[in-house]
């Protein structure tokens, strides 16, 4: 065992002697800071180091007290228990080993490093050329840089995880019924009215019962929150005045990141989550566990890079000094290393556990899906993944792309994970359009993309249905710029998409002329039931219920500010758009025909005489193969039988028998209503052209109705 007391750069003055800490060896697991009610138990992986030393602060993280080398190493995990440590400790580590860059070693033991587990942080990165590994000024990543990095770097604190839950229980929300609404923690309520200053853009001002009313009434059941894991602010942005807004640059996979509450407590998030499921309203997490904010080979060293890089990351197999970047981002987590793995699924099983989430998005989660050859739907995080018993029984959702060789993977996730499925927005977005020749690709998309997903037992649900995310144009932006207009971003307006299926409908953004916003409107209302009424897990971008713009930003990254926040002043035209998803929800959860556990195929059940879905074209017949092959077919009707068979008994349903008619024609079609055996009248549930009139119309069997351009109806069959 070894001690020193050493002195700070901080305050630039010498620290007073200490009493000499009494340390034993303590145990390798679990790994991080772990309080047990008498002593803090320190335990940190790294195969190749040579000596690894903690190192203790004062309460603000400013003064460095003590380095204290961990005394065993242990399956090549070091570790040292510390009896007098407390909760509120703040620690961070030094660890020696080779700098060999060319090998894949970057060990820089001047240089103060985060534990990969902390549950807890402690002030915020301060860019200067000390945090960087090597000698920034020379640009040369062989270069060793001899600086301390200490007063420029954020530490960890440890924990006490006790907290009252009371009766807080799991909403439990079957797939069947999930409705997802992502959000962003501050940007949600950061101009909201009802929500106290000081807990504006806070977990707690996202549990204000207002907030949560708001969300509740909606009739979605899933929030899913942008990253909320500690993240780190690129120097790039911040010398341009900008800042990581989404905050997809994790630096702490285990702690909320502080800068999101108002009180800097961890409880404070758990306090949130109560109060969320309270209302029967899940959380799920969007979670980054594809790269880590320490970027490529000339990033900073802030934690995995110093403590084994050669572990953490996947390097070029030749070339060590370099890393794979299938992430875009400078570096790729390697998760085929077991302890690697182990931190991932540690992490998820934390937050599940002991923050009570419900579930997880996972970014570029092809990455999680690599193997050393490639992306396998039976690689190690997969399979840890459906055979864990506390992450099998959580939401899984897979963002299935990168950009790495074979990275668009979507429909090739394995059983119980569910997918964003990019391939509903774009034919959402470009049968609204009018683009010819999407009329076929539509109904696929509309039947929960069984074209992709159906295979291996995999449900519907497993299709995440979206036309907006955070990601790229909100709603009411998709029907308002043919154009991106991303020049706040400071790239001269080349980050962002350029493909965004979007339409202005005759006015690049704002405009008082009557008829294009009557249009945008209606654009606006037939891509949300295009959401809500497909088959699959449906989910909606906060915001876009109310009309929030972006001002034709549609890479928003680095906004925080009102390009981005949700603004709460909602006009009428805003209400009345509330009031229709309102009205969707319902419907969805009215009629379990919108939301089958089967796929609609199409095809005929000779012993139940019954198709599960037919499509009508406009004089009332099922549509012909010329039809669906025709570049000018843009109205058809989906007649989903409520009779077909539900479950894998094969026996009749006795649910409602829908036709939904979509007509992407700039003018009027008119629609024979189809005859269905016992039906005797169809009933108009809703029209986007009118939703005003939201009372329910008669209409005969076989009688032919006008179905205004652009525009789509839902109507159930009487008997």
């Amino acid at each position: 065992m070894a001690l020193l007391v050493c002195s700070t750069e901080a305050l630039g003055v010498p620290v007073p002697t200490t009493p000499k800490t009494r340390l034993s060896e303590g145990l390798p697991h679990p790994l991080g800071a772990t309080w047990d009610g008498l002593g803090v138990n320190f335990a940190l992986f790294s195969a190749n180091a040579t000596k690894v030393e903690l190192c203790l602060f004062d309460d603000d993280g400013r003064r460095e007290l003590q380095r204290i080398e961990l005394p065993e190493f242990t399956d090549e995990v070091w570790h040292g228990y510390l009896p007098e440590a407390r909760p509120g400790t703040v620690y961070a580590y030094r660890v020696h080993g080779p700098y060999e860059p060319d090998s894949g070693h970057r060990f820089n033991h001047n240089k103060l490093l985060l534990d990969p587990y902390a549950k807890g942080l402690v002030g915020e990165l301060r860019w200067d050329p000390a945090v960087f590994g090597y000698t920034l000024e020379s640009g040369d990543d062989l270069t060793f840089d001899t600086r301390d990095s200490a007063r420029f770097v954020p530490k960890c604190r440890v924990i006490d995880p006790a907290f009252t839950w009371g009766h807080d229980a799991r909403p439990n929300v079957p797939w069947e019924r999930t409705i997802v609404y992502e959000t962003h923690v501050r940007g949600f309520t950061r101009r909201h009215p009802a929500v106290p200053e000081p807990l504006r853009g806070t977990f707690a001002g996202l549990a204000v019962a207002e907030v949560i009313d708001h969300i509740r009434r909606l009739g979605v059941t899933s929030v899913e929150l942008l990253p909320v894991h500690a993240f780190i602010n690129d120097s790039m942005l911040l010398d341009k005045g900008l800042t990581n807004y989404w905050g997809y640059n994790t630096i702490g996979f285990f702690a909320p990141d502080v800068r999101y509450t108002a009180t800097h407590a961890i409880n404070e998030f758990k306090e949130m989550v109560a109060h969320l499921h309270a209302a029967g309203l899940e959380v799920i997490l969007d979670v980054v566990y594809n790269h880590t904010a320490e970027g490529n080979e000339r990033g900073p060293t802030l934690s995995f890079r110093g403590i084994d890089n050669a572990s953490y990351y996947r390097l070029l197999p030749d070339q060590r000094r370099y890393y794979i970047n299938d992430t875009g981002t400078g570096n790729t987590l390697n998760l085929s290393h077991p302890r690697v793995l182990q931190m991932v699924t540690d992490s998820l099983r934390y937050w599940v556990t002991e923050m009570h989430v419900d579930g997880f998005r996972f970014d570029l989660a092809t990455i999680l899906g690599r193997e050393p050859y490639g992306f396998d739907e039976g690689g190690g995080f997969l399979d840890s993944c459906r055979q864990d018993p506390v992450l099998s029984s959580v939401k899984l959702i897979a963002e299935p792309w990168d950009i790495g060789p074979g990275g668009y993977q979507v429909g090739a996730f394995p059983p119980g994970w569910a997918e964003w499925n990019d391939r509903f927005r774009d034919t959402v977005r470009a049968f609204w359009k009018g683009d010819s020749g999407s009329a076929a690709e539509m109904a696929a998309r509309l039947c929960a993309s069984g074209d992709l997903f159906n295979r291996r037992g995999r449900k519907p649900w497993a299709s995440v249905n979206f036309v907006t995310a955070h990601d790229g144009f909100t709603l009411n932006d998709v029907v308002s710029y043919n154009e991106k207009h991303n020049a706040a971003n400071g790239e001269n307006n080349r980050d962002g998409h350029d493909h965004n299926r979007s339409w202005n409908h005759g006015t690049e953004g704002p405009t008082d002329d009557p008829d294009i916003r009557r249009l945008r409107e209606r654009q606006k209302r037939n891509m949300l039931a295009s959401v809500l009424l497909a088959q699959g897990t449906p989910m909606l971008l906060a915001g876009d219920e109310l009309g929030r713009t972006q001002r034709g930003n549609n890479n928003a990254y680095c906004q925080d500010n009102e390009i981005s926040w949700v603004d709460w002043e909602i006009d009428a035209d805003g209400h009345a758009l509330i009031e229709f998803v309102r009205r969707l929800t319902g419907l969805r959860q009215q009629y379990p025909i919108l939301r089958r556990g089967r796929f609609l195929t199409g095809e005929y059940n000779e012993e139940l005489a019954v198709k599960d879905v037919s499509w009508i074209a406009a004089g009332g017949s099922e549509m012909a193969q010329d039809d669906w092959t025709n570049p000018g077919t843009r109205c058809f009707g989906m007649l989903m039988d409520g009779r077909a068979q539900a479950t894998g008994i094969r026996r009749p349903a006795s649910d409602a028998t829908l036709l939904w008619i979509l007509n992407a024609h700039h003018d009027i079609v008119a629609f024979t209503l189809p005859r269905v055996t016992g039906g005797r009248r169809w009933m108009t549930m809703f029209d986007t052209a009118t939703p005003e009139r939201m009372r329910e119309h008669s209409h005969r069997i076989g009688e032919t109705i006008d179905i205004v351009g652009r525009s789509m109806v839902l109507l159930a069959l009487h008997a």
